[in-house]
């Protein structure tokens, strides 16, 4: 994964065209990121990257690669920073419930943050794509998320804090389908508060030992 540091690309320019530019591959990075999180994979074209980022395709290309492998770049960037609040979530908290509830907490604020595009990248950028590779790289990165809280509830089972008839599967799909849906309804302008009362309706039917 790209460090979001200060790293900086030589960019050569036509010769007689004065000295060679440089960029910040990073800067660059994040803009593309934004790009890709409002429109999505399909709608956003080489020509609106290079516009977007401050480049020409040359440079896009040599420091970047073609537009998937930006594009994964950019996934595994997102991930590691704007949608790492489930990743920690799982990792900090003492239990499933603690965990999924700060998660849907925390999904309630990103998804509707103005600083950025509303909801997430990972459920959104491969509507209508045409992309198999980038529909299935979103697809896997989802459910890995789902995998990941089926493990931690496993874990309370196991541990007995919670009833011993849960189904873990489906109690994990179920959480997953609050979180992609509060992703989609903070696209279509659901408000922070109205998407935290529906995180306390699914936690009140969480199940207790």
């Amino acid at each position: 994964m790209a460090a979001l540091g200060h790293t900086e690309e030589q960019v050569k320019t036509p010769k007689g065209r004065g000295r060679p530019r440089s960029f910040d591959r990073a800067t660059a990075l994040e803009k593309a990121l934004m790009a890709f999180w409002e429109h999505g994979y399909e709608a956003t074209s080489v020509a609106d990257l290079t516009r977007i980022m401050g480049i020409g395709a040359p440079s896009l290309y040599a420091a970047f690669g073609d537009k998937r492998t930006l594009f994964e770049e950019v996934v595994r960037v997102y991930t590691g920073t704007h949608g790492a609040f489930v990743d920690r979530a799982l990792a900090e908290e003492p239990t499933a419930r603690a965990a999924v509830a700060r998660v849907l907490r925390e999904a309630a604020a990103e998804y509707t943050d103005p600083a950025h595009p509303y909801g997430c990248l990972v459920v959104h950028a491969a509507t209508n794509c045409t992309s198999p590779e980038v529909e299935e790289l979103l697809r896997a990165r989802r459910n890995d998320s789902i995998a990941a809280l089926e493990s931690r509830i496993r874990a309370d089972l196991a541990a007995g804090r919670l009833p011993a008839d849960v189904d873990a599967a489906a109690l994990a799909r179920h959480a997953g389908a609050m979180i992609q849906g509060m992703s989609q309804q903070a696209r279509d302008g659901a408000n922070r508060k109205e998407l935290e009362a529906l995180a306390e309706i699914a936690m009140a039917i969480w199940p207790r030992d």
